[in-house]
C-alpha cells in the first residue's frame, strides 16, 4: 500500500499541477516536472525523433516523391470539388442574413443609380464620341479595300441574281400591279392632255434634231414613191382623161369657124403624147431633183418647228371620254404585256448578271467613288453620326441601365442552384 502511494504520487507529481499554486505571490506547490519543462521536453522529443528515426529526406520522400502526397491532396480537392459542385444553393438574396439584406439591397440600389449616371455621361462625352469616330473609320476603310469578289462568295452573287429575278417576277405578278400601271398611265396622260407645255420643252435639242435627220433621210424613199404613182399607166390615164375633158370643154365654147381650123382628135393625140411621154420624165426629173429634195426637208423642218411650238392639249384637242378610256387600257395592256413578257425577264437577268460580273473586281472604295468622289467620307459621317445620334439619345441610356437593372435583379433573385450545372466539366478538371 505504501508502495502504490508513493508510485501514484510520483506520477502524479510528474503532470500534475499544470500551473504552479502561488499565495500572496509566493509559490507554495510547483508545477509538475513535465509541463515546467514541456518546451524543452518537446525539441528534445523533435531532435530524438528527427535525428534517430524519422529523418528530413525521409519525410521529404516520403511526401513528394511517392504518391502519398498527391493522393491525398487529390483525394481532399476532389471530395471538396464535389461537395462544393453538387450543393444546391439557393438565392443570393436567400445566402445573406437577413439583419444584411436591407443594407445590401440599399447598397445595390445605390450603385444602379451611379452606374445609371456613369453610362449617361459615358455616351455623351467627347471621349466616346472619338472612339466611335476612330473605329467607324478604321471598320469603313478595311471594308473599303476590299474587293467585291472578296468581300462577297461566289454563291451569294447567285443568290442576289436569283433575288432580282424573283423580286422582279413577283413585282410584275402581283395582284395590284395591274391597278398600279393603270393608274400611273391614266394619270401620265390626263397630265399630258392638259399640259400647257410644248412638245419643245419635253425633248432636248439633241433629241429634235434626231427626229429631224430621221424624217429626213425617209424623203428619197417617199420620192421615189410619189414619182412611181405619178407615172404609172393609171396615173396618166386619169390625168389625161381629166385633160381631154378640159379641152372638150374649151371646145364646145368654140364658134363654128374656129372648130374649122383647130381639130380635137388632133388635140388628143398631143394629150396622149404627153401624158405618156413628157410628163412622167419631167414629173420625175422634178421629184429626184435636188431642189425639190431641199424644198421637202425644209417644209417638213418647218411643220416640225410648228408642231413642237403647240401646246399639247391644243394638238391632242378635246377627246371624248370613252376614247380616252379605250387609249389608256391599250397602254396599260402594252405594257402589262411587255413587262411580263419572258424577252424582258431574261433581259433583267441578264442586264442583272452583267452587271455584277462587272463590278466584281473593283474595289467597294473604287464602286463609291464612281458614284461620287466623296462617299466615303460622307458613308464615314453618316454611320458615325447616326451612331452618336443613337447613344446620345435618352431611351437609350435607359434602355442600358433598363437591362442592367433586370440581369442584376434576375441575378439577386434566381436560386443558384448546383454549380456543377453552370461550370463546364472540362473547366472543372
Amino acid at each position: 500500500m505504501h508502495g502504490y502511494g508513493a508510485a501514484w504520487l510520483a506520477v502524479r507529481m510528474l503532470f500534475r499541477p499544470h500551473r504552479p499554486v502561488k499565495l500572496l505571490g509566493l509559490t507554495i506547490w510547483p508545477q509538475g516536472m513535465i509541463p515546467r519543462h514541456r518546451e524543452r521536453l518537446a525539441q528534445t522529443i523533435g531532435n530524438a525523433v528527427g535525428n534517430e528515426l524519422v529523418s528530413q529526406e525521409t519525410v521529404v520522400h516520403a511526401l513528394f516523391e511517392t504518391d502519398f502526397f498527391k493522393r491525398k491532396v487529390e483525394g481532399f480537392v476532389n471530395s471538396y470539388t464535389a461537395e462544393l459542385l453538387n450543393t444546391s444553393y439557393p438565392s443570393f438574396i436567400d445566402i445573406l442574413p437577413r439583419a444584411a439584406r436591407e443594407p445590401v439591397l440599399d447598397a445595390i440600389s445605390g450603385l444602379q443609380y451611379r452606374i445609371a449616371d456613369y453610362i449617361v455621361n459615358v455616351l455623351k462625352s467627347e471621349e466616346t464620341a472619338e472612339a466611335i469616330y476612330g473605329f467607324i473609320d478604321r471598320r469603313v476603310e478595311e471594308l473599303l479595300a476590299r474587293r467585291l469578289n472578296q468581300t462577297i462568295e461566289e454563291e451569294t452573287f447567285e443568290q442576289i441574281i436569283g433575288f432580282v429575278e424573283n423580286r422582279f417576277r413577283g413585282l410584275v405578278n402581283e395582284a395590284g400591279f395591274e391597278e398600279k400601271v393603270r393608274d400611273f398611265v391614266g394619270g401620265r396622260l390626263d397630265e399630258l392632255f392638259q399640259s400647257q407645255a410644248t412638245l419643245a420643252e419635253m425633248f432636248t435639242p439633241d433629241t429634235v434634231a434626231l427626229i429631224k435627220e430621221r424624217i429626213d433621210r425617209q424623203i428619197p424613199p417617199i420620192v421615189h414613191q410619189l414619182a412611181d404613182i405619178a407615172t404609172n399607166m393609171k396615173t396618166r390615164t386619169q390625168i389625161g382623161a381629166l385633160i381631154k375633158r378640159e379641152v372638150d370643154e374649151y371646145y364646145e365654147q368654140l364658134s363654128f369657124f374656129k372648130k374649122i381650123f383647130v381639130s380635137r382628135d388632133k388635140i388628143h393625140r398631143e394629150v396622149d403624147d404627153m401624158v405618156n411621154s413628157t410628163l412622167p420624165r419631167r414629173v420625175e426629173e422634178f421629184l429626184r431633183g435636188e431642189a425639190f429634195e431641199q424644198e421637202a426637208e425644209h417644209f417638213l423642218d418647218s411643220t416640225i418647228d410648228n408642231l413642237l411650238r403647240r401646246p399639247i392639249n391644243e394638238l391632242v384637242g378635246q377627246i371624248a371620254p370613252d376614247k380616252l378610256e379605250a387609249v389608256k387600257a391599250q397602254i396599260t395592256v402594252r405594257i402589262l404585256a411587255l413587262a411580263r413578257s419572258p424577252e424582258l425577264e431574261t433581259s433583267v437577268s441578264a442586264y442583272a448578271t452583267d452587271a455584277l460580273q462587272r463590278i466584281k473586281p473593283h474595289s467597294l472604295r473604287a464602286l463609291l467613288e464612281h458614284a461620287s468622289p466623296d462617299s466615303a467620307e460622307r458613308l464615314k459621317n453618316f454611320l458615325a453620326k447616326g451612331l452618336l445620334n443613337v447613344l446620345s439619345r435618352e431611351e437609350t441610356a435607359r434602355t442600358v441601365n433598363a437591362i442592367l437593372s433586370a440581369q442584376l435583379e434576375r441575378l439577386l433573385v434566381v436560386p443558384i442552384g448546383r454549380l456543377s450545372d453552370h461550370v463546364p466539366e472540362e473547366s472543372v478538371r
